[in-house]
């Protein structure tokens, strides 16, 4: 359990976080709400930049993404460029609020609330606000803020639901054109909202790839700029336990409280929830930006080996879903591009019958996957290669 407050030091580590599987009935006997903060639904925007970064490291990959490389350029004139491509999570908003809230009501029979925060997008939230039952959900974002040579994600939890697309409107200018001076200013006005919760997300992963070192400079100077209107660093449900730790020596570092955050992009919910007694999100913004509180449980799914869980993720992204609606049923669909002319096409209405052999290799490798004997060996092999981490929540 986490419990930290801007006006004292954070206890040591090893007091710092319950597990579920240590605990069974610890929750419901202290607490009667779990919050679901940062995951992501369709609405979100994952951007294939990472597909060269990636298959550089890998020599069989290398060569295969070079050769369609190549053919790509050779038939349209011009070079690919995967800043222009991304994909999108399968889930809809509903689909994606429904597993949060089931996984907290069936799993610890505790009341749930969930924010979505999908990258630079709030369409999500704002689409459940058309259903009477679900006005109480938060407006939220996770926000992609250049920062020097790399970015962070900000979550931006409870944006007022008046004036939550101005304020989109505006976060999405800086992203698109970074001028840091412009931050305190942007900063003070999100801060300004008295129920607005502002959380460095996995503030450690160095996710562009700059380099462990110079990523953590850039982590120190950020802090140092614009630690005075940051309420939370995140305890992320999908990195490894040994950098969770890291996370929390620089919270204590900073007086930052923790909080959880899964980054759910698949079909399996998040790995940690926040515990609270606040009957709405107001009350538990409250809890953590003015008294620095916050009780963080992780969940049993996260004492699986963390490669083993991104793997899942990627056979969720590359999985067909034939009950869902006509344009998200095939793995193409929710892959998209944007040509040279502006115009935006999925990858299903370019590549027929699965695109060319190697991409139709590489999701018939992912979707063998699933197969339980392969998760099984799979499961054996991560866990002895990151056992040194799993003893530390075993």
């Amino acid at each position: 359990m986490v419990t930290t407050s801007r006006m004292t030091e954070a206890p040591a580590a090893v007091r710092l976080c319950q597990f579920l599987w240590r605990e069974q009935q610890a929750p419901r006997r202290e607490f009667t709400t779990a919050v679901s903060l940062h995951s992501h639904t369709l609405h979100s925007k994952e951007r294939l930049g990472f597909i060269p970064r990636y298959a550089e490291r890998v020599p069989i990959i290398r060569g295969l993404v070079r050769k369609q490389e190549e053919r790509y350029h050779q038939i349209h004139g011009y070079p690919v460029d995967y800043r222009t491509g991304w994909w999108t999570p399968p889930l809809s908003p509903r689909e994606a609020f429904d597993l949060e809230r089931t996984q907290i009501e069936q799993q610890l029979g505790m009341d749930g609330l969930v924010s979505l925060t999908d990258h630079d997008d709030i369409e999500a939230p704002m689409h459940l606000h058309v259903l009477s039952e679900l006005k109480h959900v938060p407006i939220s974002v996770e926000w992609t803020v250049p920062f020097g040579t790399s970015f962070f994600h900000l979550g931006i939890h409870n944006l007022p639901v008046d004036h939550a697309k101005s304020i989109m409107d505006v976060l999405r200018a800086y992203t698109a054109n970074p001028d840091e001076d412009t931050l305190p200013g942007i900063f003070d006005m999100l801060t300004g909202y008295p129920n607005v919760l502002v959380v460095l997300n996995h503030p450690l992963w160095d996710e562009p790839c700059i380099g462990a070192d110079a990523h953590r400079n850039l982590l120190l100077l950020f802090t140092a700029r614009f630690r005075q209107w940051l309420h939370a660093a995140e305890l992320n449900g999908l990195r490894y336990w040994a950098e969770n730790k890291c996370v929390i020596e620089y919270a204590a570092e900073n007086r930052l409280p923790l909080i959880s955050g899964g980054d759910r992009h698949g079909c399996e919910p998040n790995g940690n929830v926040n515990l609270t007694n606040a009957r709405c999100f107001n009350g538990f913004v409250d809890e953590v930006r003015n008294d620095g509180v916050s009780k963080i449980l992780f969940l049993n799914h996260y004492r699986e080996p963390v490669k083993l869980r991104l793997i899942q993720g990627l056979v969720d992204a590359l999985r067909d879903y034939p009950e869902f609606p006509a344009g998200r049923r095939l793995w193409s669909d929710r892959v998209y591009f944007e040509k040279p002319d502006g115009t935006i096409r999925t990858l299903s209405s370019v590549w027929k019958g699965g695109g060319p052999p190697v991409v139709r290799w590489f999701v018939a490798c992912v979707r063998r996957l699933e197969c339980q004997t392969t998760r099984i060996a799979l499961r054996r092999a991560f866990f002895q290669y990151e056992l040194p981490e799993h003893e530390e929540v075993a």
